[in-house]
C-alpha cells in the first residue's frame, strides 16, 4: 500500500484571488432562482463551504455559502434574507455529489436550510484516510495542487453585514479549487485501494443524525475543576443556565455574554446583593450591570436550593469512567485497553491511518470496560457485533476485528 510522499513541495504559486473574479453577493429570492438554473446546467460534483459566525453568535446557522461547479461558476449567497426563497436552490442541488472540506462541520448548518446533498466527498477526511499528516484545505490544496491559498478570515464574524470586500475573496477561494482537490484525493485514496472505506466514512457522515444535547453541559464550565462545594456548583449551574437563556434569544455567544471566569469568580464569591456583585470582575462593567438582577437572582437561586438538588462534585457518566481511573477500579480492563490501544496502533501505522478514524477511541474504552460477558476467551464475532452495534463501518470491523479479538483475552 503506497503512502503519500510527506517530504516538503516546491515553492506553491500563490492564489490571491479567483481566476473569474469575486461574484457578487446573492441574496434575493430573483437572484437564487438564476443561480439555481446556472448550476442545473453545469456539470459534474457541486464544491460547497459554509461560513458560520462561531464564538460571536449562539447559533450553527449559515451566514454566507459559497458553491462552485464546472460549466457554472462560482456564486456567494447570503441566506439570511432569503431563508423562505432557497427551494429551488434545493431542487438544483440536493441531487448532486457534493465536495466539502470537514463535511460535518457545515452540513447541520445547510440542513436547516433545506441543503442536503444525495452523495458526498470530504476533501479532509479523505486526507486523513489517504495518510496526509496535514489535512488544511491551504496545506492539502499546496501538497497536492501546488497553489498558495490565502488565509486569515476563517474566525471572522460572518454575521457582518455588508461583508468586506477581502472577506469575499477569501471565501470564493476556498471553492476555487476544491472540485480539483476531490479528485487529487480521490486518486490517492484509490492508488491505496482504500476508496471503498472512504465511500463508507462519507456516507457515515452525510446521514448522521444531528448530535443529541451532552447532558450537564454546564460543568464544561472553564475553571470548574477549582470548586470544591456542591453549593458552589449550584450557583455554576444556575447562572450558566440563564446565561444561555440569554444567549439563546439574542443570538450571541455565551461568552460574550458572560465570561466562564465570571461565572466561578461569583460561584466562589457567593455575593448577597447587588452591591456585592458589582464589586466581582467583570460584573461591573458597563454591559453587565443592566443584567444585574438576572445574574444576582442565579446566584441566590444556586445558594438557597435545597441539599437534596445539589448537583454531585462529579459529573454521573454513562459508561467507563475517566481513563485514569481503570487501574485502581478494575486492574483487568485497564490491561485490555492497554492491549488494544498497541493492537489499534499497529494497525494506524500499517494502514497510514490516524488511530481515531480506525475505530472511535470511546468504542474501544467501552469494549474494553465492560462490552463483552466474558474475556476469557474472545470470539471474533462478539467483538464484530460489539463494534457494529456501536456504529463502526464495514470496514473498521474488518480491520480491527481480529487483532482486537486476540489482544483482548488475557495473557497468561
Amino acid at each position: 500500500m503506497s503512502v503519500p510522499d510527506q517530504s516538503e513541495p516546491s515553492a506553491a504559486t500563490p492564489l490571491l484571488a479567483p481566476v473569474e473574479g469575486v461574484p457578487p453577493v446573492l441574496d434575493t429570492a430573483a437572484e437564487i432562482s438564476a443561480a439555481a438554473a446556472r448550476l442545473v446546467a453545469g456539470t459534474g460534483p457541486l464544491a460547497v463551504d459554509a461560513e458560520r459566525a462561531s464564538g460571536f453568535r449562539y447559533s450553527a446557522r449559515a451566514y454566507l455559502i459559497q458553491l462552485r461547479r464546472a460549466g457554472a461558476g462560482t456564486f456567494l449567497i447570503d441566506p439570511i434574507p432569503v431563508t423562505d426563497a432557497l427551494g429551488p436552490l434545493a431542487d438544483a442541488i440536493n441531487g448532486l455529489e457534493w465536495v466539502l472540506h470537514s463535511a460535518d462541520q457545515d452540513l447541520p448548518g445547510l440542513a436547516e436550510l433545506g441543503l442536503r446533498p444525495a452523495r458526498l466527498f470530504d476533501t479532509e477526511l479523505g486526507g486523513r484516510l489517504a495518510g496526509f499528516e496535514r489535512v488544511g484545505l491551504a496545506a492539502m490544496v499546496e501538497r497536492l495542487l501546488g497553489r498558495a491559498l490565502r488565509k486569515g478570515h476563517g474566525a471572522a464574524d460572518w454575521s457582518t453585514r455588508p461583508l468586506p470586500a477581502d472577506w469575499l475573496n477569501y471565501a470564493a477561494l476556498d471553492v476555487e479549487l476544491l472540485l480539483e482537490l476531490r479528485d487529487a484525493v480521490a486518486e490517492a485514496l484509490d492508488e491505496q485501494g482504500k476508496m471503498d472505506w472512504a465511500a463508507q466514512e462519507f456516507e457515515h457522515i452525510r446521514t448522521l443524525d444531528p448530535p443529541a444535547p451532552k447532558a450537564e453541559r454546564w460543568r464544561r464550565t472553564s475553571g470548574i475543576h477549582t470548586l470544591r462545594r456542591t453549593r458552589q456548583l449550584a450557583v455554576v449551574r444556575e447562572l450558566w443556565t440563564a446565561r444561555d437563556a440569554l444567549a439563546r434569544a439574542r443570538d450571541v455567544a455565551p461568552a460574550r455574554i458572560l465570561p466562564d471566569a465570571a461565572i466561578i469568580a461569583a460561584a466562589t464569591a457567593e455575593p448577597r446583593n447587588i452591591a456585592q456583585l458589582r464589586t466581582l470582575p467583570v460584573f461591573g462593567g458597563p454591559r453587565q450591570r443592566r443584567y444585574s438582577r438576572e445574574w444576582l437572582a442565579a446566584i441566590e437561586r444556586g445558594r438557597t436550593l435545597p441539599d437534596s438538588d445539589l448537583p454531585p462534585l462529579t459529573q454521573p457518566f454513562d459508561g467507563p469512567p475517566p481513563v485514569n481511573r481503570w487501574e485502581r477500579r478494575d486492574p483487568a480492563a485497564a490491561a485490555r485497553l492497554t492491549r488494544a490501544r498497541a493492537a489499534m496502533g499497529d494497525l494506524s501505522t500499517e494502514h497510514s491511518i490516524p488511530v481515531e478514524n480506525l475505530l472511535a477511541p470511546d468504542l474501544v474504552r467501552r469494549l474494553c470496560w465492560d462490552g463483552l460477558p466474558d474475556y476469557a476467551a474472545v470470539e471474533p464475532s462478539a467483538v464484530d457485533g460489539f463494534l457494529k452495534s456501536g456504529g463502526a463501518r464495514p470496514w473498521q470491523r474488518e480491520l480491527a476485528v481480529a487483532p482486537l479479538a486476540a489482544a483482548l483475552p488475557p495473557s497468561d
